[in-house]
Formats: structure tokens, C-alpha cells, sequence
């Protein structure tokens, strides 16, 4: 947020006699603006009014439009192109705290396999979608999710980074295993190579 834009919106208020200025009127206007978390106004004799801004911090994007602080709190400036690095995660209405503090620790359980998070949605029937960096997408149930994509990152050094660079989907909502779709510029897998990827469904 700049100075110009606290300017653009106080300058009605501001036009007026020092001593007529609306204090409270011009707090509760820097406040409401989506960048705002606190704000501050005194008067500075002689003729000085002193506004100190508080700004939210952007932790994530919330959906494509907003934006999120690390504790949850949803903003939407006009402007986030700025912000487009961050990674994005979206959940339904209400729910914002919760999904956060769910992709705080996939995002970690990813990590320590060296992927990285780019987006991560809950559905309002809370069914998971993971979408990484490298651009491989990961889909889970509302049937122990967390459960199954550690299950998952656990064959991850068994495939090896070759064929996990392939994979495009994996698909979590199996009971007993996963299954994988490949890239389609991959050439065709030898399914009776056991030195190749064991099985387009991978068991537990």
C-alpha cells in the first residue's frame, strides 16, 4: 500500500479547518482499507495530523482474487499482480484458518521430498486437490487424506525422480494403494521392465 493511495482517500476530509477535521471519521476510513490491519490518527500542533498504518502481510493467495495473512485473515486489494510467486489455496467460506493451518503441514511433508507446494484446494465437500510447482497434481477423498498422501511420499524415493518428474496425476482415493497418470510427451512404459515403474496402480 502507498501513501498515495491513504492521500487519495482522506483528501475530502482534510480540506477542512485544522480544528474541524474529523478525527474518528478519518481513522475509520484508513482502517477500512484492505491493506490496513491498524491505524492510528492524532493531531500535531500547529497544524499537523499524524497517521500511523499498520499493514497486512501477505502470507498466501486466497483463490485468484485474494489474499491471506499468516493468522487467516482474508484481504482483497484492488491489485494483487504483485503477489501472482505466492502460492494458492482456497476452502470453503469461514473455513479459511483451518485450510490454512492444513497446507502449513503439507506443505512441510512435501518439502522434506523435495516438492514443492503450489496450490492446494479444498472442496466444500472437503475433498483435497494438491497442485505442485513442477506441476504434477495429487487428488484425495475426505476418506484419511493426510494419512494417504504420507503413504504416498514414502514411495517417492522408490520411484526415483525420473518417474516422478513424469507423473501428472496421482490419485489418493483408493483404499489400499494410488494410482498414476503419466505425462503425455512420456514415451511408453515397458509394464513388464521390473527395472521401470512397477504399476500404473501402486500398492500399499
Amino acid at each position: 500500500m502507498s501513501k498515495d493511495e491513504v492521500k487519495a482517500v482522506l483528501q475530502p476530509q482534510v480540506s477542512t479547518d485544522f480544528f474541524d477535521v474529523d478525527m474518528q471519521s478519518i481513522q475509520d476510513t484508513v482502517a477500512s482499507l484492505p491493506w490496513v490491519k491498524a491505524a492510528t490518527v492524532a493531531r500535531i500542533w500547529p497544524d499537523t495530523i499524524d497517521i500511523k498504518v499498520h499493514e497486512k502481510k501477505a502470507y498466501v493467495r486466497w483463490g485468484k482474487k485474494s489474499l491471506i495473512t499468516e493468522r487467516g485473515d482474508i484481504f482483497t486489494p484492488k491489485n494483487i499482480d504483485a503477489f501472482h510467486d505466492l502460492l494458492i489455496i482456497e476452502g470453503p467460506v469461514q473455513q479459511q484458518k483451518k485450510v490454512l493451518e492444513v497446507m502449513k503441514g503439507i506443505k512441510t511433508a512435501l518439502a522434506d521430498q523435495s516438492m514443492e507446494l503450489a496450490e492446494f484446494n479444498i472442496s466444500e465437500r472437503w475433498t483435497w486437490k494438491i497442485k505442485l510447482k513442477s506441476g504434477m497434481q495429487i487428488v484425495m477423498g475426505r476418506n484419511e487424506p493426510l494419512k494417504k498422501l504420507q503413504r504416498f511420499l514414502k514411495t517417492v524415493p522408490i520411484l526415483g525422480q525420473d518417474k516422478i518428474n513424469a507423473i501428472d496425476v496421482v490419485d489418493l482415493r483408493y483404499l489400499n494403494g494410488y494410482a498414476v497418470s503419466w505425462k503425455p510427451d512420456i514415451v511408453e512404459i515397458d509394464w513388464l521392465n521390473p527395472t521401470d515403474v512397477p504399476n500404473n496402480k501402486i500398492n500399499e
